[in-house]
């Protein structure tokens, strides 16, 4: 046992949060913990990390417990850059190569059997602590969740908000804590960083706790799920689809229990009425002692996790909806992406995925008009009318309540039409009164979203639309779009969207390149891992000699064909997924070397160091390689 959380009780002004909350973490324990925004989620990591306090109850942690916490709002030293801060949490090492660097000092001017002894002593623990591989660790891991390393020398005062966040995971992924606890650790990362942080966790030797809205993250992630549902925990084995599949059963069951308890207890409340004073009298007064001990079950409280949906009939519009043909997009000293190619048919749902800075929102925006295209022909079909959703969420009325907002849409609509319509994205009875300016940011996108697929606009085009919105609210939206009847291009990093509503994607890759896929996300993937499978392997010595024909000089970096530059961008993609492996390798052989019976084994020592040496060596030529390609396709 890491930690133990026992009946726990939390209330803010009298708001109960928290109410007889159990459940404990293990070492090696993958959980995630889920609920609906507001759940507590948060208010229990910062009773596990005691930030707070709890009203009543009893946490427990074993000794000396070191618990590394994903902050949403990270702070860096002035003087940092991106490099220096992910080494900042080898601070222990830093400081035994500061002393054994004095000690070096020293020893040319003096030497002592206690000189040497300590010095021997440090070169121990730097072995044992990793001091040979960390370096390369925090560049692998910095690599990973998506900085390049012409960025490892930004400093940290001059990186974005979210860029920040990475770097922040970056040093908590390096820190040698027992336990982790991430709160929505995929925020701010592309699909490719989500799924490299998957394979890190996977293969992760310790315990962790993740609050994410991700289901496929929490899927591939997590193999014990914690639910906080109604103040109360309610702990499953298994992954999430598990857990949805376990936590239906388990509520359809206490369900049953409360029902039965109730239906006995009205049976017994009528033999009491009946015979109180009766023959009958000292057995009824044996079961209304019976009924007073007896541990009443709660009426369990029904979570709506989506509505019904009653949408308007959209005009239909022509069958070809969009034609794209050639199109390069970017700005006019900068090209982000070329050569797409696609069709969107009526009905159908284009998901558009990529990397940061691969060019998704600047589609987007040169499709609607927004921008200029560079070169190509885009082509809107008959009877297309478009609705638009952005993240910044510019045409909500904080002044106004929900049903005002949604007459700005609908202005002759019925206000029950209206109610039952966002009952769908979860408002209910009286929310329809609050103003929109008191909503959480989660919930104003629900009513953009709504105003949005209510206003009888035949194409949606929307940008991160599940962006804060909770899984019962992602159900809701998802709910919506399936029902939906017209046309969708929506951007989105989450993959189980996706995979629930896309009927094509589009995806954006390195090097200005795009990928169109008949198909939902997963479909792309595998089909993506298996066209990657089939790749040619580049001749590493060829791209990397200057003297070959296929080289590219220095004065003329531009005279690869584009068949040679996707060749290099996968070797560059394999050296990226290789790095890690190598980590690992090192980060084992240095443990089995560090190991006594090791030590005492001359000839096993010494073949062992060699091992080392030969895959430190592999991995530097894996980092010069690395930088070699990327020059070329600069």
């Amino acid at each position: 046992m890491l930690f133990r959380l026992s009946k726990i009780h939390k209330s803010y002004s009298g708001n109960v949060v928290l109410s007889d909350v159990s459940f404990q973490a293990n070492p090696n324990e993958r959980i995630g913990l889920v609920g609906r925004n507001g759940a507590g989620k948060t208010t229990v990591f910062r009773i596990i990390t005691q930030e707070e306090t709890e009203d009543s109850g009893e946490i427990s942690r074993i000794n000396n417990l070191k618990i590394g916490l994903l902050e949403q709002h990270v702070e860096f030293a002035e003087t940092e850059t991106v490099h220096t801060a992910a080494l900042s949490a080898f601070q222990r090492l830093h400081d035994i190569e500061a002393e054994m660097r004095r000690l070096e000092v020293e020893m040319e001017t003096q030497s002592s059997d206690e000189i040497l002894e300590r010095y021997a002593e440090l070169q121990i623990e730097f072995e044992n602590e990793g001091g040979f591989e960390y370096t390369a660790r925090a560049e692998a891991i910095l690599l990973g969740i998506g900085f390049r390393k012409e960025d490892w020398e930004l400093q940290t005062d001059k990186l974005s908000g979210g860029q920040k966040n990475r770097l922040g995971m970056a040093r908590l992924l390096l820190s040698d804590s027992d336990i982790l606890l991430l709160d929505e650790p995929t925020n701010h990362l592309d699909v490719k960083a989500v799924e490299w942080l998957e394979d890190y966790l996977s293969e992760y030797d310790k315990a962790f706790v993740i609050i994410s809205h991700d289901r496929y993250f929490l899927d591939r992630t997590c193999s014990k799920i914690v639910e906080l549902e109604n103040g109360r925990a309610y702990t499953y084995k298994g992954n999430y689809t598990n857990f949805v599949k376990e936590s239906t059963l388990q509520k359809e069951q206490r369900q049953r229990e409360y029902e039965n308890q109730q239906a006995y207890i009205s049976k017994t409340e009528a033999f009491i009425r009946k015979n109180l004073a009766g023959q009958k009298t000292k057995q009824a007064k044996s079961r209304r002692n019976m009924l007073q001990r007896m541990d009443k079950l709660e009426a369990p409280k029904s979570e709506i996790r989506s509505g019904k949906f009653d949408l308007r009939k959209v005009e239909r519009a022509g069958v070809n909806v969009l034609s794209i043909e050639e199109l390069s997009i970017g700005y006019p000293d900068t090209r982000l992406a070329e050569n797409i190619d696609l069709v969107l048919h009526r009905g159908e749902c284009l998901g558009v995925i990529g990397g940061n800075g691969t060019g998704k929102t600047t589609f987007l925006r040169t499709v609607l008009g927004d921008l200029r295209e560079l070169s190509g022909e885009i082509n809107w079909g008959a009877k297309v009318n478009i609705g638009y959703y952005s993240q910044q969420l510019e045409d909500l009325d904080l002044q106004n309540d929900l049903l005002t907002e949604m007459r700005k849409v609908a202005p002759k609509a019925e206000s029950g039409d209206l109610r039952s319509f966002l009952a769908g994205f979860l408002f209910f009875g009286d929310d329809v009164f609050k103003r929109v300016g008191d909503l959480s940011g989660g919930e104003k996108g629900r009513v953009s979203l709504a105003k949005l697929i209510y206003s009888n606009v035949n194409v949606l085009i929307l940008d991160e639309p599940t962006n804060h919105l909770d899984i019962p609210s992602r159900e809701a939206l998802e709910a919506a779009l399936c029902e939906y009847e017209g046309t969708i291009i929506t951007v989105s990093h989450d993959r189980y969207f996706l995979d629930q509503v896309a009927t094509q994607i589009l995806s954006f890759e390195q090097g200005r390149k795009v990928e169109t896929f008949n198909g939902n996300y997963s479909e792309f993937h595998d089909w993506k891992e298996k066209q990657e499978d089939q790749l040619y392997i580049v001749d590493v010595e060829n791209v990397a000699d200057p003297s070959t024909e296929n080289s590219v000089s220095e004065s003329n970096p531009n005279s690869l064909s584009k068949n040679e530059i996707q060749k290099i961008q996968n070797r560059i993609d394999g050296i990226e997924e290789s790095i890690p492996r190598l980590e690992k390798e090192l980060k084992q052989l240095a443990d089995k070397i560090n190991q006594p019976d090791i030590g005492s084994d001359h000839k096993k020592s010494i073949d062992l160091s060699q091992t080392y040496g030969k895959l430190e060596k592999q991995l530097q030529d894996h980092y010069s390689e690395w930088e070699i390609l990327l020059e070329k396709i600069s």
